[in-house]
């Protein structure tokens, strides 16, 4: 019994914001991050790499083994550790310490522990701007409920940026060298349709240049259909959200008068 209470206090510091340890835990942790990016970022200045190496590889060990501890803590606390490590936020850090232990490995690695940063998410819930969190959750549902619709227009894109590649490929010919296959056609059909234009592959003859317009012209019209798919989709899921995190599943977003999880049905006030 005294297990279970003493697991439940460590997980309302460790994830919840809303009490005076779990606030000062989170911006202590926060810190922690801050420092460890800029201290990657600074490595990467050859002078710097140079004159402060040995400090900068002990502080990078450091920083990781203190954050892979914080990990197994979390790991501890929760009820369902694999719901918690297969979460977005799980994902985040666990990617967010690997690099240095893949170092050891694969020299120059360690410069993907850039990734650290986006564990500041954690400032939205920590400073009460959970008006941010519910945005970031809106966002993320309208994304999962159009998946189906967007894939449907990128599929008709992919058979789209074919056709043109071919079309262009037979109007321009061997005689523009920058069109001398198909697959040079796609990639010039693809950087045109998305209004990128990097211009190093170039039409010469006027049914070409006449495509290309017409490429141009549907790359505008084609650039609004996911936004408004999606768009269309955060306007039908908009509700009122908490920063709540359970205990289950690790999950966060319930509704404000919610009582269990949404997601697993576990009692989030135990």
């Amino acid at each position: 019994m005294e297990k279970q209470k003493f697991r439940a206090k460590l997980h309302n510091i460790i994830f919840e914001s809303d009490t005076v340890w779990g606030r000062r835990f989170d911006l202590w942790l926060l810190s922690l991050i801050l420092m460890s990016v800029i201290l990657v970022i600074l490595e990467t200045v050859p002078s710097l790499h140079e004159r402060y190496f040995d400090w900068l590889y002990a502080a990078e060990w450091f920083f990781t083994i203190l954050f892979s501890l914080e990990y197994l803590v979390r790991l501890s606390v929760v009820k369902s550790p694999w719901r918690y490590a297969t979460s977005t936020l799980g994902v985040i850090d666990l990617i967010s310490i690997l690099p240095t232990y893949l170092s050891l490995f694969v020299i120059g690695s360690q410069a993907l522990l850039v990734v650290r940063i986006l564990r500041m998410f954690r400032v939205f819930r920590i400073l009460r701007m959970g008006q941010f969190l519910w945005a970031g959750e809106i966002i993320s549902n309208a994304l999962r409920a159009s998946r189906h619709k967007l894939t449907v227009f990128l599929f008709f894109v992919v058979q789209l940026v074919v056709v043109i590649g071919a079309m262009m490929y037979f109007l321009e010919g061997p005689v523009n060298k920058g069109f001398s296959s198909i697959p040079q056609g796609i990639y010039w059909a693809v950087v045109t349709l998305t209004t990128v234009g990097f211009g190093d592959v170039t039409p010469i003859t006027p049914l070409g240049k006449f495509l290309s317009i017409l490429v141009m012209l549907i790359g505008y019209a084609i650039i609004a259909v996911p936004t408004g798919i999606v768009s269309a989709e955060m306007v039908a899921n908009q509700r009122n959200t908490n920063t709540q995190v359970c205990r289950n599943c690790s999950k966060s977003g319930h509704d404000d008068d919610a009582t269990h999880c949404k997601f697993c049905g576990w009692a989030l006030h135990e």
